[in-house]
């Protein structure tokens, strides 16, 4: 009965959460709840031992320094020189400066893994020149809250930092697991620009040559100038995790190390810079470290309350099979989208699906990547849609909501076309885990 009742905390949080209790909260509350209720006054005890586990957890010790990276790199002057070196190669393309743009979140998020701090400043820099050469508004938006949400899918990503022990997987593993569908679905998102604007010249113009355009030296001069800095990054960050010289948690601190080192290098660096990081770093950080608690808290009473053997229960007498049941998982976190932000839909469900998805023989590293995708399409999704908001802050007025709506569209599709290729080819995910780490 107890298990049963145990199912009740969904609900229960829902409800919380439309009648417009902070999500932290709103776990709290809800845990406590119940917790009170089947174990009285011990759950206290309970919850202490989560916060000591939280507090002793030293791979969270990522989350500041990645966010301080991300907030360093908005003052480097790296993203200009960026979007300078990729658009000279790539605006001749139908949809050139769209394609350009998707290449820039590419190397931006593989150097700060900081979503929002990715696509505003991406989204300052592209979309003024854009609209100077009218690309269609619907593009324009759905490139920009598609390519500045790929943090969450290409390596170093804060979503990963926290996944890892909440489904009890390598934060290694799932760094290099999830490096090969994040480059794909970036690639596939190319191709749909590149199919779109050629089928619709007038959606993504061509950008007609121009006399003081730089030959080819001084292209790849331009170029190597502007991309040396990420790739030092990149290669702080992940290399230092490939060679073995480094934890996850110390790769964050060499590329916080990094970024503030860029910001010398280029002069942007003053105290004020510095305090303004600082305090950026810290309301993140707590914001994110805060709900992380709650959602063990949550997590952990609904496990102890049996919710878990519960659902197994539900499943089994459902009948439905591994990868249906694999299916209704990933389905049900795509409608949590709608209405939670990314770390809610975690806490709530990884600790409840991951043992699920391991006792029916799929391997959690490449279920994990699974849900990464997802989550990607929830950055995407109204009405939370935290990629709309985001471009809602930097957007001139021109460009409208309804743009932004309508251009989120296709690129969630093409996110459920790299689910069903990653989930159809598990070994796009395992191979290089299994080439790097010996993850077999």
């Amino acid at each position: 009965m107890l298990g049963a009742a145990s199912l009740l905390m969904f609900p229960a949080l829902l409800f919380a959460l439309f009648i417009g209790f902070p999500v932290a909260f709103a776990m709290i509350g809800v845990a406590f709840g119940f917790g009170y209720w089947a174990f009285g006054p011990s759950v206290i005890y309970q919850f202490i031992q989560k916060v000591d586990a939280m507090a002793s957890n030293f791979v969270l010790a990522a989350v500041p320094l990645f966010v301080f990276m991300g907030a360093m790199l908005e003052r480097a002057g790296i993203a200009e020189r960026l979007f300078e070196a990729i658009h000279l190669w790539t605006r001749r393309l139908p949809g050139g400066l769209a394609i350009g743009t998707v290449l820039m979140c590419v190397v931006f998020a593989a150097s700060s893994g900081v979503i929002g701090a990715t696509e505003t400043v991406v989204g300052l820099l592209t979309i003024p020149v854009m609209l100077k050469y009218k690309y269609d508004k619907s593009l324009i938006s759905g490139v920009i809250c598609a390519g500045g949400s790929l943090g969450t899918i290409i390596p170093p990503s804060i979503v990963v930092v926290l996944l890892g022990p909440v489904a009890n997987v390598s934060i290694g593993d799932l760094m290099f697991g999830m490096l090969i569908p994040g480059l794909l679905l970036a690639l596939l998102y190319i191709l749909y620009i590149l199919v779109l604007c050629v089928v619709w010249p007038d959606k993504g113009p061509r950008i007609p040559p121009s006399p003081d355009d730089p030959p080819f030296l001084e292209k790849v001069r331009i170029s190597a100038i502007a991309l040396w800095p990420p790739m030092l990054l990149i290669m702080a960050v992940l290399g230092s995790i490939m060679f073995g010289i480094a934890a996850p948690t110390e790769a964050a601190a060499l590329g916080a190390l990094g970024a503030l080192l860029l910001s010398v290098v280029y002069g942007d660096f003053s105290l004020r810079v510095l305090n303004e990081s600082l305090i950026k770093t810290l309301k993140i950080t707590v914001m994110i470290l805060t709900i992380l608690m709650a959602g063990n808290m949550f997590a952990g009473v609904f496990i102890a309350g049996g919710g878990v053997q519960t659902t197994e229960k539900l499943i089994a007498a459902a009948n439905l099979g591994p990868w249906l049941t694999l299916a209704v998982f990933l389905f049900i976190c795509f409608l949590a989208g709608f209405i939670l932000d990314w770390i809610s839909i975690l806490l709530i469900f990884i600790p409840v699906f991951v043992p699920i998805v391991k006792s029916m023989g799929f391997d959690p590293v490449w279920f994990c990547v699974l849900f990464l995708i997802i989550i990607q399409t929830s950055y995407l999704s109204p009405p939370m849609a935290p990629a709309i908001f985001y471009l809602r802050g930097i957007a001139p007025p021109e460009i409208t909501i309804n743009h932004m709506f309508l251009g989120v569209v296709p690129f969630i599709t093409v996110q459920f076309v790299c689910l069903i290729i990653v989930a159809a080819f598990p070994q796009l995910v395992l191979w290089l885990p299994t080439v790097l780490l010996g993850f077999r």
